[in-house]
């Protein structure tokens, strides 16, 4: 069954935490604006918020090359390769995490980190906030 993979991370636009839940076996984040409750298809949220990563991710391959491998305690090509062979084929994953969404201690820790996902009623993802290391991207 597929999940919504970034639970417990996503807000509305006033700051309130969206709860996640299924419409069936369907992902859903549930945005609720006085008392009505929008249902929003979680894919089509995760997926805008995949692709603003990505975008990330690939501007930034170098120093996220760098630190994993400074947090690996690693210097060498064939280490460096691999990570940057990983970084270039992160879309591969993306199944894997709508199918398990992301582990909760990730989520914890990324929460934690400053990580959050800011969307409307109508499923719009309006702002992606990365950790400080990271400029804020507006979509």
């Amino acid at each position: 069954m597929a999940r919504a993979v970034f639970e417990g991370l996503v807000y509305d636009e006033d700051g309130r935490p969206v709860e996640s839940g299924y419409v069936g076996s369907e992902p859903v984040y549930i945005v609720e604006d006085g008392s009505f409750r929008y249902h929003l298809d979680a894919r089509a949220v995760d997926a805008q918020v995949w692709s603003v990563l990505k975008e990330q991710i690939q501007q930034y391959e170098d120093l996220i090359a760098d630190q994993a491998m400074r947090l690996l305690g690693r210097d060498d090509l064939f280490t460096r390769a691999a990570i940057v062979n990983a970084i270039r084929n992160f879309d591969q994953n993306w199944q894997q995490l709508t199918e398990a969404g992301l582990p909760q201690p990730m989520r914890q820790y990324l929460g934690l980190l400053g990580f959050s996902i800011v969307v409307n009623r109508h499923g719009e993802v309006l702002k992606v906030h990365f950790p400080s290391a990271v400029d804020d991207h507006s979509s």
